[in-house]
């Protein structure tokens, strides 16, 4: 694939990837946190399960509290998956693992010295050398779930902290969106579509009888089709799976609590980069009643919104790498608040 021209970037950077993974090793690894100031716009939207902050300061104010609890923590950049917005700049799908010991007291709370292992998916559209905006999901139940916490109950001491359902802060909805700045919805890449027509297929529901024409998990076998008999997913909560039983039961674990939700893609990535093999991001969400399954407990009818980033690889027999990220403790918050 034809590599971006970078225009009105810093020069060290040389494509997306160098600026992507270089900034990020400044401002964590580098400690330069200032450098935010001109990495990031001054009024950039940032969402996350958790909700939306607004501002560089924000992110600023953030990160110097995560160093302060974690000192020496690390994220390595596992992939970039980038596309081109035709106008300059490019929206990046950065995946990374992140190490980093729990060394005082904070948000996890107090000072433990476990170590932690988890993964991170953060989708920044950039332009002229500059964050401008960007959708942020962090492996929220794993880091909970290192410190021993289910994250139901994580969910329920959050909303305590915050003084009760009446003044808890709300989890990101449609209805707590800032306005975007970035609207471009991707590439056409076969690769990206090809993804996109799997978890489509995948997610078709409502899961049951007469589902067969819509390719669901109870009709034609999707995972079957698609995925390679070998798969390795690597998914929420830092928890494994392998092949098309595994996948199954992740997919329709999640699919089942929310039978009637609907599943809508909103940005799709295909690449095919020489020594990376064929690659895709999506970004997707999945909106409607928890009116089923066990993964969230008993069913409570409470409208519920799953921000979802996730990352596949392709073989020769199908796709062979998933990454999955979305935000149990926010799911459970959203539950709980108003069950």
């Amino acid at each position: 694939m034809a590599q971006h021209p970078m225009t009105d970037f810093d020069p060290k950077f040389t494509t997306p990837e160098d600026y992507i993974l270089g900034i990020t090793y400044e401002i964590w690894e580098g400690r330069g946190v200032d450098t935010l100031h001109h990495y990031y716009a001054p009024e950039i939207p940032v969402r996350s399960p958790a909700g939306v902050v607004i501002g560089n300061q924000a992110v600023i104010d953030a990160t110097n509290e995560t160093l302060r609890e974690f000192p020496d923590r690390q994220l390595m950049g596992e992939d970039v998956i980038w596309s081109d917005d035709g106008e300059g700049g490019f929206l990046s799908s950065h995946r990374i693992f992140s190490t980093a010991t729990h060394l005082a007291d904070g948000a996890y709370g107090k000072a433990s010295g476990t170590k932690f292992r988890y993964r991170i998916i953060a989708d920044c559209a950039a332009r002229a050398n500059t964050i401008y905006d960007e959708w942020l999901i962090r492996d929220q139940g794993a880091i909970v779930a290192q410190t021993g916490i289910d994250p139901r109950q994580y969910a329920a001491d959050q909303i305590e902290a915050e003084g009760g359902a009446a003044t808890a802060a709300r989890p990101y909805t449609p209805a707590s969106e800032p306005g975007l700045v970035y609207t471009g919805t991707g590439n056409d890449h076969p690769v990206g579509q090809r993804y996109g027509d799997i978890l489509s297929s995948v997610m078709a529901g409502p899961l049951g009888a007469g589902n067969e024409a819509a390719g669901g998990l109870n009709g034609t076998d999707a995972i079957a089709s698609a995925y390679d008999r070998a798969a390795h997913l690597e998914l929420p909560g830092a928890t494994s799976e392998h092949g098309w039983a595994g996948a199954r039961r992740f997919w329709s674990s999640l699919r089942e609590c929310f039978p009637d939700a609907t599943f809508t893609i909103h940005h799709q990535i295909g690449r095919d980069d020489p020594g990376l093999g064929e690659r895709a991001a999506l970004r997707w969400s999945l909106h409607g009643t928890h009116d089923g399954g066990s993964r969230y407990g008993t069913p409570t009818g409470v409208e519920v919104y799953v921000m979802g980033l996730s990352h596949a690889e392709f073989g020769p027999w199908g796709l062979r790498r998933e990454w999955v990220l979305f935000d149990d403790t926010a799911i459970w918050k959203q539950i709980l608040l108003d069950a």
